[in-house]
């Protein structure tokens, strides 16, 4: 197990250390069940959507962000400010949508 760049005395106590923690069986089932992917989870991400709740200031400045993107959008013609918009719009809506649930009590 000696990588070389410890003394030697060093080295003794971390291959003592690794043994016990090798016959953790607890441990070493947890180590082996632990995924990771590059993927989340789909249920945490719907999860975690289904649980955001927006501030107020967060919801008004989405809104005001939307109004500004589609004025310009509308008085322009420019394609990145009209993705822009595109992209942020069904954002600004689920914020509101969320909100509105919230104040409604459901």
């Amino acid at each position: 197990m000696s990588i070389g760049r410890l003394p030697e005395n060093e080295q003794r106590i971390l291959d003592e250390m690794e043994r016990a923690l090798r016959r953790d069986r607890r441990l070493d089932r947890k180590l082996r069940t632990h995924r990771v992917s590059r993927r989340p989870d789909p249920a945490r991400v719907l999860a975690r959507l289904a649980a955001y709740r927006p501030r107020v200031r967060t919801v008004a400045l989405l809104v005001a962000v939307s109004a500004g993107l589609m004025a310009a959008g509308i008085v322009t013609s420019e394609p990145g400010v009209i993705w822009a918009f595109a992209a942020l719009w069904p954002l600004t809506m689920f914020a509101v949508f969320r909100l509105m649930c919230r104040w409604c009590g459901s």
